[in-house]
């Protein structure tokens, strides 16, 4: 079999993209070299694993996870079943955090479930003076995290644990997360490719609740962490908005607001410390 005739098959299974990533994945070719090289042999090996993939990939199973990798803010970042793969919408809590500690010499700034490290380490691109700690409950992906950092040259203090439990008396310029939303019995679970990812991440898990234990937890918490003038930006669901603007003045916070998204959907919101 060539590469070729691999693209082809493939495609009349999964969607021609899909396909053409799968393939050159295999077969470690880059785009150019499948489209001008069209006869390239497969290797037998190649093939077995190609059409376990494509299997894979035609019963639902997220591509990242196939590809072992996803992008983020222009960066690569490795991605397993072990943590969520990170979404577009979510390059909105990066460009808000960046904003908030632009005028910050060495801002403290602390990743909430860090999952991959896709926020942590981006905004420890974006800003190399800060001080950036990560956090998370799973060890597997707080490993992941690591090595995402050590793949793009920045440095952060890993801590296993329940939110704030690992930080001690900590205080932080910025606190940033994007935690499990997603009510526990929301038909949405079951579909686009959830079941795949791993469920802690994606809800709190209470029965018949409405997805926002996590964020009130964090924004319960957020006064013992804040020095004084610090943010506290979360990411939430489409219509959770509202709510979380209530938890955030509960809180105790100031400067109360919410941020949309590329598809005008309040994604974000955030207070500061007074």
């Amino acid at each position: 079999m060539t590469v070729g005739d691999a693209w082809r098959a493939a495609r009349q299974r999964i969607d021609r993209l899909d396909a053409r990533l799968l393939v050159e994945h295999v077969a470690a070719c880059t785009h150019a070299e499948l489209i001008s090289e069209p006869m390239r042999p497969l290797l037998v090996e190649q093939a077995q694993v190609l059409a376990d993939l494509v299997e894979r990939r035609a019963a639902g199973e997220p591509l990242a996870y196939l590809l072992g990798s996803a992008g983020f803010y222009g960066l690569e970042f490795q991605i397993t079943p072990a943590v969520l793969i990170p979404r577009p919408e979510t390059e909105l809590l990066v460009t808000l955090a960046v904003k908030c500690v632009e005028s910050l010499a060495e801002p403290r700034i602390v990743d909430l479930g860090t999952g991959s490290g896709v926020v942590a380490v981006t905004m420890g691109r974006l800003c190399p003076a800060a001080r950036i700690t990560a956090v998370d409950l799973s060890p597997s992906a707080l490993g992941l995290a690591r090595i995402n950092a050590g793949r793009h040259g920045v440095q952060a203090t890993f801590l296993v644990g329940d939110w704030y439990t690992p930080l001690g008396d900590c205080r932080f310029d910025l606190i940033v997360a994007n935690p499990p939303y997603v009510a526990n019995d929301d038909e949405h679970l079951q579909r686009d490719g959830l079941p795949f990812e791993p469920r802690m991440a994606l809800t709190d898990g209470v029965p018949g609740g409405d997805g926002l234990a996590c964020i009130r937890r964090i924004t319960d918490g957020a006064r013992r962490h804040l020095l004084p003038g610090g943010w506290l930006l979360i990411e939430h669901g489409y219509d959770q908005a509202a709510a979380v603007r209530d938890q955030l003045h509960k809180a105790g916070l100031s400067d109360v607001a919410s941020w949309q998204d590329l598809a005008r959907i309040e994604r974000v919101s955030g207070g500061r410390l007074r």
